[in-house]
């Protein structure tokens, strides 16, 4: 049972790290090209990199770890008992040490040069207050809980279509919640480029790190609830050989770690 933790919590910091090298890293590489400029067809680029690397990494790592990569879902599931409570320390813990990597692989790409460009680091867009960046980040975790229940937990969901999903899912709340926060939605893809800034004596807005911790944690929550409310889900046993890919709950990996499911480790 410890090596089977000791994968999974692998599986979610290196998830974690690559989140954070190839998304926020594509900022770093947009803001090269702009010369220091970000425009919103480049914030659309920006969205598409986050869209393919949370895909890649459900569809690898999902089986092995559920594949979170996001302490507001780790957590989310926790208040719904699709994942135990004793784990999400560990699983917090994993999220924001790779989430550090993931920023210290950014510099090492692009050298310094990065953190004078703010290494893809999240901050309030100029003039929105505090609580608006947090109602901003709420709905954009929203989405993408509701995406992550509908497609990854829920049994009736079609299969195989998770990963692809849920990363257009986060595509779609960078769309509309770059412009306002950076659509981190994900207090672990804050961290990790803060962290990093801090190593290297870069600017950071420490005082604004509240609003990607409340805001995602809040938005996660009341979609798992509501979701729960408006479309209950059930536990299904599927056919060992059906695919290792099928959404279930509360046996899908995105709900419990192997050893707790009711059926096949699923992906999510």
């Amino acid at each position: 049972m410890r090596t089977d933790m000791a994968r999974r919590l692998g599986a979610e910091l290196v998830g974690t790290a690559l989140l954070v090298l190839f998304g926020a890293g594509s900022v770093v590489a947009t803001l090269t090209v702009g010369k220091g400029e970000l425009t919103y067809p480049g914030l659309g680029f920006i969205s598409l990199a986050f869209a393919i690397v949370v895909a890649l990494v459900i569809y690898v790592f999902g089986p092995v770890s559920g594949a979170h990569i996001n302490p507001a879902v780790t957590i989310a599931l926790a208040v719904t008992r699709r994942f135990p409570w004793v784990e999400v320390v560990p699983y917090v813990v994993a999220q924001l040490a790779g989430a550090v990597i993931g920023g210290l692989l950014v510099v090492a790409t692009f050298g310094t040069h990065a953190v004078d460009l703010g290494l893809g680091a999240t901050s309030l867009g100029n003039g929105v207050p505090y609580w608006q960046g947090m109602v901003a980040e709420a709905l954009g975790t929203f989405l993408l809980l509701l995406a992550v229940m509908g497609l990854a937990v829920d049994a009736r969901a079609p299969l195989g279509w998770a990963g692809l999903m849920i990363g257009l899912a986060v595509a779609l709340e960078i769309l509309l919640i770059g412009p306002q926060t950076g659509g981190s939605v994900n207090p672990a893809r804050t961290f990790g480029p803060y962290l990093t800034l801090s190593m290297f004596g870069g600017d950071v807005a420490w005082s604004q790190f509240g609003v990607y911790v409340v805001g995602p944690l809040v938005g996660g929550i009341v979609a798992v609830l509501l979701y729960d409310l408006l479309a209950p889900t059930r536990p299904v046993q599927r056919p060992a050989m059906e695919d290792s890919y099928s959404p279930g709950d509360p046996g899908s990996a995105m709900s419990a770690p192997p050893e707790t499911s009711v059926g096949p480790a699923e992906a999510g």
